[in-house]
């Protein structure tokens, strides 16, 4: 089958490399039409997150697409190697990555719902810059209502933790209680909104908010009461008065610099939950402070999945349903596409045989004789190529095999 996923993810790749192919929204609509225009590829969807980067593909020469996709990901890396960080699936196991993507199954948080939304905004964007046709289409769209089903069947995302719960739970080890503790938030997307409602949970001291739009701060502070709006520009300022920051923004670029960090007197723990990070590795140098980031929240987050393993194979039961009716739709559409091909090849034949009757009937040569050359030039034109392919195929096994093809397709037996 011609699909394929090439990607990195949590699992086998270390965050300073994912950061490195992580794509904002402007830089993945760029990257969109360079893999569909100049690397020609057909169909083609890009998911990125804080925890994969990931490019599905649907291509006649699929093998030449995987290339393609590697060195799409080996062109934004450039200080090494990026191959051994890289997995490709191919044919079934692609879509069953997919399947396994969007229901949570393959999140550091098994279960987490935040992905079945990335995965449905990645599509659409592939769809609005026209890089996702019928294909792909399909594919997406079945493993997206699959897991729309385990959410509300299996109910695996009811109890699920996300990153944002697993991130305050982390600070409050590291704290040892939250309960009077001051924070700086930067960021006031729906990760650090849902980071909010978990610290307020926890009888936090101040929550100071910070957002490079300040309007959006203000809004924040509307909804939840007693959130203090800082100016981005004087986020640095704040940082001697609280214990903790947690950062989930969307910039492409570092925000806390370490050359502009002020003195401390007092421990400081960073989390840094953004793709790319946030917070520049080296003020983890720093005297009192501690910086984390994702991979630091895997250890809870295992203890979690393994708790919900029953629900987890539940949930791959419906995937296994979900996916052998897809293949289904799939090896029908590639005999389809076939059997256009056959019909197309038909046509090429009777437009020249059209030809030559035309030329005939205008010069009035028409009699039984020329009609028969006509019919036997017409036949021999019908299995012209499959006869030249069996004759020419080096290989024997494969000539073999196309000759009982032959004999049962046209019954010759």
């Amino acid at each position: 089958m011609c699909f394929a996923v090439v990607g990195v993810n949590h699992r086998n790749c270390p965050i300073e490399i994912r950061e490195k192919v992580s794509f904002t929204r402007a830089k993945l609509v760029d990257c969109l039409h360079e893999l569909r225009v100049e690397k020609n590829l057909q169909e083609v969807v890009i998911l990125s997150t804080c925890n994969r980067s990931e490019i599905y593909i649907y291509e006649e020469n699929i093998e030449s697409a995987i290339l393609k996709g590697i060195a799409f990901y080996q062109s934004y890396f450039v200080k090494g190697d990026i191959t051994p960080y890289l997995y490709i699936r191919q044919g079934e196991e692609a879509v069953r990555h997919l399947f396994e993507v969007a229901a949570g199954l393959d999140s550091i948080v098994v279960g987490e719902d935040q992905i079945l939304g990335q995965v449905k905004k990645a599509h659409e964007e592939a769809m609005s810059e026209h890089t996702s046709g019928k294909v792909l289409n399909k594919i997406f769209r079945e493993a997206i209502s699959t897991a729309k089903l385990i959410k509300s069947e299996v109910k695996i995302s009811e109890h699920s933790l996300s990153i944002s719960h697993i991130a305050v739970k982390f600070l409050k080890e590291k704290q040892e209680t939250l309960r009077g503790k001051k924070v700086l938030v930067i960021g006031t997307g729906e990760m650090n909104e849902l980071t909010i409602k978990y610290l307020l949970e926890e009888n936090i001291g101040e929550i100071y908010v910070t957002n490079r739009t300040h309007t959006k701060a203000i809004e924040l502070t509307e909804v939840y009461e007693g959130l203090i709006p800082v100016a981005y520009e004087e986020r640095y300022e704040v940082l001697p008065q609280v214990d903790m920051v947690i950062s989930a923004t969307a910039s492409p670029h570092i925000i806390l610099q370490a050359k502009q960090m002020p003195s401390l007197t007092k421990k400081l723990d960073i989390m840094d939950i953004a793709m790319p990070r946030d917070i520049d590795p080296a003020i983890n140098e720093m005297e009192l402070v501690n910086v984390y980031d994702i991979d630091a929240l895997k250890m809870i987050a295992e203890a979690n999945n393994e708790r919900r393993l029953e629900l987890v194979i539940a949930a791959q039961k419906e995937i296994e349903k979900a996916i052998q009716k897809l293949m289904r739709w799939l090896e029908a559409l590639s005999i389809e596409e076939v059997i256009h091909g056959l019909d197309a090849y038909c046509e090429d034949i009777k437009a020249h045989t059209t030809r030559l009757l035309g030329k005939k009937i205008i010069s009035e040569e028409i009699d039984e004789e020329a009609m028969h050359m006509i019919m036997e030039e017409v036949l021999k034109r019908c299995i012209r190529t499959p006869i030249a392919k069996l004759m020419t195929t080096e290989n024997l096994e494969l000539r073999a095999q196309y000759a009982k093809t032959l004999s049962e397709l046209f019954e010759l037996n």
